[in-house]
Parts: C-alpha cells; sequence; structure tokens
C-alpha cells in the first residue's frame, strides 16, 4: 500500500454527542472539529444558549451576540459534519441522545440530575461517556481523568452522580476544585480541560472502532 493509499483510508468515523457548548464545551467542539485525517465524522452540539455580553471566547471566534453557540461551531465545522440542536437536554428530549460518545459539559446550578439522566440514557444506547467533574483552578492544579469508580471520595461531584446511580463506566475530568473553593474558572485552564476531552473522546472513538 503507498502513501497515497493509507491516506485515503484514514477517515474520520464515529459520532461524538457534546451536551453543552459553553466556555468549555465550544473549546472542546473547534478541537474536535480541527482533527485531521481521523477523528469523529459527525459530532451533534446541543445546547440552546445564545452568545451573550460576557462570551469572550465566542466573539473571538467570530461570533455575534445574539446568535446561537451551537450555530457558531456549525459554521465553524469546516468538513466535519456538525449538527446543531437549539435545545437543552431536559428528561422529555432525552432521544436527542445519540452516537458512540457522550461528553457532558454543561454549568449552571444544579447540573447533576440532568448529567446523570444523559448518562444512563447514554449508556442505554452504548455510548461511551465522560463529563466533567470540577473545572475550577488558577493553573498549577493537576488535571486527573480517572473513572467515577476510582474517583476520590471527597469529590462532591462524583459523590452526587454515585448517589444518581452512576458508579462505573463513565469517565471524569477534574481540576479537583469546585464552587465551594476560592480559584476562578481561568481560559488556560478551559483549554487543558478541553484538551484532555479531546484527548478522551479520540481514545473512545479509537476504541469503538476497533471493536467493530
Amino acid at each position: 500500500m503507498n502513501i497515497e493509499e493509507i491516506e485515503n483510508n484514514k477517515v474520520p468515523e464515529g459520532h461524538v454527542t457534546l451536551v453543552g457548548l459553553g466556555r468549555l464545551g465550544i473549546r472542546t467542539g473547534l478541537n474536535l472539529a480541527q482533527v485531521h485525517r481521523g477523528g469523529p465524522q459527525k459530532i451533534t452540539a446541543i445546547d440552546s444558549q445564545k452568545i451573550s455580553q460576557g462570551d469572550l471566547i465566542f466573539k473571538l471566534m467570530g461570533g455575534k451576540q445574539g446568535e446561537y453557540k451551537v450555530d457558531l461551531l456549525h459554521d465553524l465545522c469546516g468538513i466535519k459534519e456538525v449538527i446543531p440542536i437549539r435545545q437543552d437536554i431536559t428528561p422529555k428530549n432525552l432521544d436527542l441522545i445519540q452516537g458512540d460518545v457522550v461528553c457532558v459539559e454543561i454549568a449552571g446550578g444544579n447540573t447533576i440530575p440532568t448529567t446523570a439522566a444523559i448518562i444512563k440514557k447514554a449508556h442505554q444506547i452504548g455510548a461511551s461517556t465522560i463529563s466533567t467533574a470540577g473545572v475550577f483552578g488558577i493553573g498549577n492544579e493537576k488535571i486527573r481523568v480517572m473513572d467515577i469508580s476510582q474517583a476520590d471520595p471527597d469529590n462532591p461531584v462524583a459523590n452526587e452522580l454515585r448517589a444518581e446511580g452512576i458508579e462505573e463506566n463513565h469517565t471524569l475530568i477534574t481540576t479537583g476544585k469546585f464552587i465551594r473553593d476560592s480559584e476562578p474558572v481561568t481560559p488556560y485552564v478551559l483549554d487543558e480541560i478541553a484538551r484532555r476531552m479531546t484527548m478522551e473522546i479520540l481514545k473512545a472513538l479509537d476504541l469503538r472502532n476497533l471493536e467493530k
């Protein structure tokens, strides 16, 4: 097989659903959209939020205030297929959860019940799942990736997910810092979390492709 044939065989495969396209989700989505010679063939982005005055990252990417955040990812998608869904996930529309890998990056208020419902639905359809469990930090925190069964017993997000019945086969990414702590959410920490999130998504896709 020559180089051209090898290149032609390295094509995007699989479907990733991103639930939540805020400051972290847009970073993850753009990372996935830029993966070349592989990565997902399809990305579904689910979020009802519009770009607001404080959404600087979206404005830096060319988004306009008042536009849907998922539409910006669609416009920036390049050659990959991006399906924008301008809704928030609720118990009534869990059928929107599809794909090979489901990544949950929702924020604002108590998101645990919704996150748990999304994970359960994803597991029902055979998808791998990933979510965050603390994204605060000023940059000297160690970002850790683990299955929820291996999460620290003092991680409140992991504990609340366990209380909702999510006890294994779910990947968490965390700085170990939470809303209760003094650290803010910083853009460069979000950059690193998005990088790790993208790595885990690609690893999960690769594993699923090997199993086919």
